[in-house]
């Protein structure tokens, strides 16, 4: 792979202070630990990208506020959070590779199960560690590993494209949790209708991708989907009085459908790969979910590529 331009987009430095009722120096070692490990992760990165004769910058994930343009390739150094807000920067044309700076470790989560959550980092769609960051980069300098294509979704309000596509999920919902999500929606295909038209009072609408089809939606009762699929997965959370359309609250919508939906609670939030990213709606928008998002070129772990062809 001919590089002129490698981005080094890294997750930032600070760790949250602890509330004062987990000030149990375990809790704070493991977040030293937390922010070292990381420290470390990106000054290796940065000593393995410079010798390797290619121009890079590194910029933290925070400072970034334009599309990411004039680079042949994108480098995360964080987790999957990183990665993700790499992506909302990106469009189909430049590659992107996750190295997660600080793995989750197992022995240490059983350790210390009863005291506090050792989870470090889950880094699903990273496909490099420390441990083979130059192997990896030295694989694709060398053109033997290739980046897939991972479908995005792109969401429209009356007609309206939103400048963030999803690689997860998307989450169309009252903004307070507690409080009733009233809309409807059906499934078209070239204005043909594959589904009726679905009346729900529920908690919300989550849409995911295949990419996110292992996070929240399977935490939900979604089941995970071949990492390359390019249908959308929807769950309506919570429903009240389904009756003769509940075999419509949990389904598929295929790569070439789409599915309309009109909003009927006096305040909404569309919420994108979490909640950082939201777009406030009312009553009576409309709103089309579709996988024509432009796609994301990443290079994904071996064991999810393995999966795809299980």
């Amino acid at each position: 792979m001919a590089m002129k331009r490698l981005l080094l987009l890294l997750k930032p430095f600070n760790v949250s202070a602890p509330p004062p009722s987990q000030t149990h120096p375990q809790v704070l070692h493991f977040l030293d630990s937390r922010h070292k490990m990381h420290h470390e992760a990106v000054n290796f990165c940065q000593a393995i990208v410079k010798k390797k004769s290619v121009p890079w910058k590194a910029v933290v994930r925070n400072n970034l506020s334009e599309p990411i343009k004039d680079v042949d390739m994108v480098v995360t150094v964080g987790g999957d959070g990183t990665l993700l807000e790499a992506s909302h920067y990106m469009d189909d044309t430049i590659p992107v590779l996750g190295v997660n700076s600080d793995p989750t470790r197992i022995d240490e989560v059983e350790k210390f199960s009863s005291e506090f959550d050792a989870t470090r980092s889950t880094g699903h769609l990273c496909a490099a560690t420390v441990e083979n960051f130059e192997q990896v980069l030295d694989g694709i300098l060398e053109g033997q590993i290739v980046p897939s294509k991972l479908t995005r979704i792109m969401t429209s309000v009356n007609a309206h494209q939103l400048s963030t596509f999803a690689l997860n999920d998307i989450l169309v919902a009252h903004p307070c949790p507690a409080s009733l999500s009233r809309f409807s929606f059906s499934i078209k295909k070239d204005d043909q209708f594959c589904s009726p038209r679905v009346n729900c009072r529920s908690s919300g609408l989550r849409v995911s991708t295949a990419a996110g089809s292992t996070a929240a939606m399977h935490s939900a009762g979604g089941f995970p989907m071949h990492i390359l699929s390019q249908d959308l997965q929807y769950m309506v959370r919570e429903p009240i009085s389904h009756g003769a359309v509940s075999n419509f609250m949990h389904g598929l919508v295929e790569h070439d459908q789409k599915m309309d939906t009109t909003w009927s609670s006096r305040r909404g939030v569309i919420y994108i790969d979490g909640s950082h990213v939201n777009y406030s709606i009312k009553n009576g928008d409309f709103i089309q979910i579709s996988s024509k998002a432009p796609v994301l070129k990443i290079f994904l772990p071996h064991q999810l590529l393995q999966l795809k062809n299980a």
